[in-house]
């Protein structure tokens, strides 16, 4: 399945001749340091694309104000999607640069809901309403991704939660905006790719935390909606990366590897009404950082920002 969302991410090719600054390689030489080296960078540098498909612009994509209070919901059907370079698997450490692989742009589907607490004041200042996302990663669909035995999952399916809050600024009124500010802490549970003890040259494992803090403003014109808004977002996990000596054939000891990366963001909805459903799109640009990393990816700049976009099927109540 080419479409894979979060799985292809951390497939590696070829590493650049500067190694020092990777210190969980420092133990090994020559095309096993080079295999080494690019699966730590790349690991690195596919976090926050990972991050940027999990979580998404708008919490609720296509508005920015709160409910109402008690006895008022809403649940959106959405997906997220991001551009993947994936690099080419056979890599043996001989080369100094990364070959790309495939070049598509990758679905995640979530569900996502969001329930009044309080209507807040006259103004809409403080109204408060509990964020909530699952995100479905199915993985029986896909060549030698599976879940780890102790993650969370229904079946095959590994399940990513979300939760988090929305505080509203100001009520939609006359030609004002409604404004918020959300807080969200979403994750997915470790996914390994590949089996090197049977036969493959690499294996991942990783996970993903994020915590999203969002500043957004929408408008209802007539059938239609426009949002904008600005975030901040943090990414952590653990990364697990198990190789084959290129040379010798000999599997290496786990490489742990700790992530964490901080990256600015901002984007834009528009939607439409569709009788008691609301369908939007969503389009924004994830900001770029220099993590000074040793590997060069072919058609990949890991420095700059990424684009990503979105699509969502909203019902309130």
């Amino acid at each position: 399945m080419r479409a894979a969302p979060l799985f292809g991410l951390f497939l590696l090719a070829s590493a650049s001749p500067v190694f020092a600054q990777t210190s969980e390689c420092a133990g090994y030489v020559s095309n096993a340091r080079r295999v080494c080296a690019a699966a730590v960078d790349g690991t690195r540098a596919f976090h926050p694309v990972i991050g940027v498909l999990i979580s998404g612009g708008n919490p609720t994509i296509g508005s920015a104000a709160a409910l109402g209070g008690l006895g008022h919901a809403s649940v959106t059907l959405r997906a997220n999607a991001v551009e993947l370079v994936l690099p080419e698997l056979a890599y043996d450490g001989s080369s100094t640069a990364v070959s790309a692989g495939d070049k598509f742009w990758a679905p995640a589907p979530l569900l996502e809901g969001a329930v009044g607490i309080y209507k807040g004041m006259g103004s809409g200042l403080l109204a408060v309403d509990l964020l909530g996302s699952a995100q479905l990663l199915p993985t029986d669909q896909i060549d030698n991704m599976t879940v780890d035995a102790g993650a969370r999952k229904i079946g095959d399916v590994a399940l990513g939660l979300g939760y988090g809050a929305r505080i509203g600024l100001l009520r939609e009124m006359g030609p004002l905006p409604a404004v918020s500010v959300s807080l969200m802490r979403r994750d997915i549970p470790q996914i390994s790719y590949g089996d090197v003890s049977d036969g493959d040259r690499y294996s991942y494992g990783v996970d993903l935390h994020a915590t999203n803090l969002r500043l957004v403003a929408s408008k209802k014109l007539l059938v239609f909606d426009v949002a904008g808004g600005l975030g901040w977002d943090k990414y952590t996990g653990d990364a697990v990366i198990r190789f084959r000596d290129p040379i010798s054939g000999i599997t290496q000891p786990a490489v742990p590897v700790e992530l964490e990366n901080t990256r600015v963001l901002g984007f834009l909805n528009a939607g439409m009404s569709l009788s008691v459903m609301r369908l939007t799109a969503e389009v924004g640009y994830q900001g770029g950082k220099d993590q000074e990393l040793t590997t060069e990816f072919e058609d990949f700049d890991t420095t700059k920002g990424k684009f990503f976009a979105g699509l969502g099927l909203r019902v309130g109540f």
